[in-house]
């Protein structure tokens, strides 16, 4: 099992120029604390349930080019990247000098967008979910040969690139892994199947059971090897070892959601609790758990999650 740490929140890492501060800081204790990767949302405005829409949110790609430069072993990467923001052959322009730049630490996460708001907002296109995971399809195909043939042509339905240069070529060979993110069982994990590297979904250990179970009967419909694909999974992490104020903490969080419902997007409890819970997400076929938690104490969550419970794995 490895271990990434998402930072969906900018709004406690300081104002103005203290910012990057912050987030150097905080990435530096997640490399040091043995975290395998580092994420950043790929959205423009700050989204429902993590914040408020005027909040901070730094462009995650950008953002990402930054870490770079005041990191060294921790991978890095959005999540996810929303295809209708940026044309494919641009994004793959982009992952492949990120990667460059990091000295080979790009884990590329695309999805087909979801954020039909955000993209009104700023003018953006947003075709029928059917279209975004078309497009989705033809964006992973472009990116992949553009990072491993010389001059990269593609006639799809959507996009269509002839001839295109991208130089230099990523680092990692034969390319960066691409995870392809979201957990619809028609669509969205038939593409895993078909051209993900790592596949990220969400949910208990329940629900994350019956996904993997369709992604391996995609896997066999489009002749894949199940096991070539690493099993991610996104959630969100409330610790403490005190349980009086871990029971504080779910109050403030479930603010009337069911606690089953809970389970879905949060794992929760003392350091013991939740290594449990661990090695129950591992024996559904999580191989690599990325989680954020509550921004107010990021630092000493994942202080303690660090210890506790990502150096015992």
């Amino acid at each position: 099992m490895k271990f990434g740490l998402q930072h969906p929140n900018f709004t406690y890492d300081g104002p103005g120029p203290q910012l990057v501060d912050g987030l150097k800081k905080l990435v530096t204790q997640a490399e040091n604390l043995g975290f395998d990767s580092f994420w950043v949302m790929d959205h423009f405005h700050q989204i429902q349930y993590v914040g408020q829409p005027g909040e901070p949110m730094l462009e995650g790609w950008i953002t990402q080019g930054v870490v770079a430069g005041f990191t060294s072993r921790i991978k890095i990467g959005t999540l996810v990247t929303g295809i209708v923001y940026r044309h494919p052959a641009v994004l793959a322009k982009i992952g492949a000098t990120l990667d460059v730049l990091s000295k080979g630490r790009l884990f590329m996460g695309i999805g087909a967008a979801w954020n039909e708001e955000e993209a009104a907002a700023y003018g953006i296109p947003f075709p029928a979910t059917e279209e975004r995971m078309q497009r989705l399809e033809e964006a992973v195909q472009i990116i992949h040969k553009m990072w491993t043939e010389d001059q990269a042509t593609f006639e799809g339905k959507f996009y269509r690139i002839k001839d295109a240069y991208c130089n230099p070529k990523p680092i990692q060979k034969p390319r960066p892994p691409i995870m392809i993110g979201g957990g619809g069982e028609r669509m969205t994990l038939k593409i895993a199947a078909k051209y993900a590297d790592a596949c990220n979904v969400f949910g208990s250990a329940d629900t994350v059971r019956r996904k993997l179970k369709i992604l391996r009967q995609h896997c066999q419909t489009v002749g894949r090897d199940y096991d070539s694909i690493l099993k991610t999974k996104l959630g969100h992490v409330i610790i403490d070892k005190d349980k009086d104020r871990l029971k504080a903490k779910l109050t403030d969080a479930l603010r009337g959601i069911p606690e089953e419902r809970l389970k879905e997007f949060a794992t929760y409890g003392t350091p013991e609790e939740l290594r449990h819970q661990v090695e129950e997400l591992r024996d559904a076929g999580v191989e690599y758990l990325i989680v954020n938690m509550d921004p107010k104490e990021e630092s000493e969550a994942l202080e303690l999650f660090g210890k506790e419970v990502v150096r015992k794995f």
